[in-house]
């Protein structure tokens, strides 16, 4: 529902199969430690030696890839909040704190998919809703799994009709339209503000309630997959700071364990930095070494330390290679030379 009164290879370029440019041609043994860097960082993101390079091909993920993927999104600073809200635009909505997932209906068949990609099981009631769809064909919505609820804010697909090259308005409108056929408590859209006040207004009351963030979304922009270098047509404000973080061990009997990050300032070195410890609750198993974890904190210290961390739990939706320390809030006394996302 709207919260307004809206209705309804260059010259001179030396390129290697992997996709390496070089000004100029380079001796053999140069190209070579170039090539092995590459074949080393594809694989370990699920690609294959193969000459299709196609993901997960023949690797233990090979069955879950679906080919879809996400439109990611750019944080967006305090300082910038303002001038979008004053923008009609830009729209804005709740950034929920949930699993970025996005649901495809072939028929009766219905599947998850992760920011990765990859299948995920879905929870029963949010499949039975999914079914209630009055729709022929294809649909593929996107959106966020909160336990048993799918919040929908994106429908990339209905009856067979790819709408991603349209404006996000009228992609909105499908998808109201879409989810108002079922009666499903477990398949609902996000609410959206439209207009200065009303904006406002929501942003206030997120606050107030200790909401993760908002996000605002150009109304006239198609939905590009992936994630822009900079800005991009989708912007995030979180209102406190979140990292996703390599565990480097357990902390002996203690119920914590020693988180890590890839030093972004490093180039190609793939160096990995301390970055503290975070306390596992009693009632959560402990994550084993290698594995991606979220974890909640104030600010980040000059060096990458996390002041008042909080687990929030595992994630296997994030790859190892996107925890680097670009995503860290500094401090803001520290922060002026940072980079903080």
């Amino acid at each position: 529902m709207l919260s307004s009164s809206l209705s309804r290879t260059a010259a001179g370029v030396t390129r290697s199969p992997l996709g390496a440019k070089t000004v100029a041609p380079v001796p053999y043994e140069t190209a070579k430690k170039l090539y092995d860097k590459l074949v080393k960082e594809k694989t370990a993101k699920g690609y294959t030696p193969g000459e299709s390079g196609t993901p997960y091909q023949q690797t233990d993920k090979a069955e879950r890839a679906t080919g879809i993927v996400p439109q990611l999104l750019n944080a967006v600073e305090e300082s910038e909040v303002d001038s979008l809200l004053a923008d009609d635009a830009w729209w804005m909505q709740e950034k929920f704190d949930g699993r970025r997932t996005l649901i495809r209906r072939d028929g009766d068949q219905i599947v998850g998919v992760n920011r990765l990609g990859l299948v995920i099981d879905l929870p029963e009631p949010i499949v039975k809703g999914v079914r209630q769809f009055d729709t022929a064909g294809t649909c593929l919505l996107d959106g966020e799994a909160m336990g048993d609820v799918f919040i929908a804010f994106d429908l990339l697909q209905e009856a067979n009709l790819d709408l991603r090259p349209r404006a996000y308005h009228q992609r909105y409108a499908h998808l109201i339209d879409l989810v108002d056929t079922t009666a499903s408590d477990a398949v609902r859209y996000a609410q959206t503000a439209v207009g200065v006040e009303a904006k406002q207004a929501m942003l206030g009351r997120l606050r107030g309630a200790e909401k993760e963030g908002v996000v605002f979304k150009q109304k006239d922009a198609p939905y590009v997959p992936g994630r822009p270098n900079a800005g991009g047509p989708q912007l995030k404000l979180k209102f406190y700071a979140t990292a996703s973080c390599l565990v480097a061990g357990a902390n002996g009997s203690k119920r914590s364990v020693r988180l890590e990050l890839i030093d972004a300032a490093a180039g190609g070195s793939r160096k990995r930095i301390g970055v503290g410890n975070v306390t596992i609750p009693g009632n959560q198993a402990t994550p084993a070494k290698g594995e991606v974890i979220e974890v909640r904190y104030l600010y980040a210290y000059p060096g990458g330390s996390l002041y008042q961390p909080v687990y929030l739990g595992t994630r296997e939706d994030v790859a190892a290679d996107a925890c680097t320390t670009a995503q860290l809030k500094f401090k803001a006394a520290a922060a002026d030379d940072q980079d903080a996302a």
